[in-house]
């Protein structure tokens, strides 16, 4: 079992859907990460930067999912990063309403030392920059470098992102994303080009369509599962990454076929993410909860057909 590193924001969310809203909660691309993550019983660190006003409860929270936390900076003097936002009737495209970076304006990640040795580094949506400090405290060069990015970085820091990209093994990103950082409109294509860039794995994540992992010539597909309703959608992509960033860690098996199986995981634990507001459905997920939902996973996808 391979330690994971994690970097993410730790923030504050504002969320309002059509089934209601929020006032502030607990949120943040880390935080659902090592949430998600966590269910896989391996030693993870968040690396992170909250402000005084962060209630230590939630820190306990991550804690008591042996959630190694001292790599989360405490800026006494400053106020955590808040987003807030909504979504639309088709849940599929929501409204960005409020961005606070405050800490987040400034910080410079320091992941702990007994990290620095970490088999599997997961980097969450932030700065390219950002996300390459960390690769660089490194003491030695992990077995498994994840990227998460988003059209931002691609708007404003494209440079960097191709850098970073360089250094790194597998990308998640979601399909509109690919498209952009390739120019490509088949997905096919896309993964190909970000082949080219660096990456030996490409995941691009279809939200309520499912996820496709690609490396070289092969092709994988994980269709999301049904789900009755959706209630937010906020952190789904982080939790998916948390899911398949752990699952990793914990076998130490970073090829193809492995890789499946984490996609499974990681879709899995991303249909428990949208049942309810923030993390609240993450928090007290259970081993025979997500057992039962894989075996629903395996019965959407298993058949037999003859071929003649």
């Amino acid at each position: 079992m391979g330690k994971l590193v994690i970097v993410g924001t730790v923030a504050f969310d504002a969320i309002e859907t059509p089934f209601g809203k929020t006032d502030k909660i607990l949120g943040g691309a880390g935080t659902f990460i090592g949430l998600a993550a966590s269910n896989f019983n391996i030693d993870s660190s968040v690396v992170s930067v909250v402000g005084g006003d962060f209630p230590q409860e939630y820190l306990d929270l991550m804690s008591k999912r042996h959630i190694d936390v001292s790599g989360i900076e405490i800026v006494k003097e400053g106020k955590t990063f808040f987003w807030s936002g909504k979504y639309h009737n088709d849940m599929n495209s929501r409204d960005t309403l409020i961005t606070e970076l405050n800490v987040l304006a400034d910080f410079e990640p320091k992941v702990p030392e007994t990290y620095k040795d970490s088999e599997v580094v997961m980097l969450g949506n932030l700065h390219p920059l950002t996300q390459m400090s960390v690769l660089n405290q490194m003491t030695t060069k992990p077995k498994l470098v994840i990227l998460d990015t988003m059209n931002f970085w691609m708007d404003c820091a494209l440079e960097d992102l191709h850098n970073t990209i360089k250094h790194i093994d597998v990308i998640t990103i979601n399909d509109e994303e690919a498209r952009q950082l390739t120019g490509e409109y088949s997905l096919v294509v896309a993964a190909r080009k970000i082949h080219d860039m660096g990456p030996k794995y490409v995941v691009i994540k279809k939200g309520e369509h499912g996820a496709l992992l690609f490396h070289d010539d092969n092709v994988f597909y994980a269709p999301a599962l049904p789900l009755e309703e959706v209630f937010d959608p906020t952190g789904a992509g982080d939790t998916f990454a948390g899911g398949f960033a752990g699952y990793l860690a914990k076998t130490g098996d970073y090829s193809f076929e492995n890789m499946k199986t984490a996609v499974i995981y990681g879709s899995t634990l991303a249909s428990f993410c949208v049942e309810k507001f923030g993390t609240e459905r993450m928090q007290n997920l259970t081993d025979k909860e997500i057992y039962k939902r894989l075996d629903q996973f395996k019965s959407l996808t298993q058949f037999d057909i003859e071929l003649t």
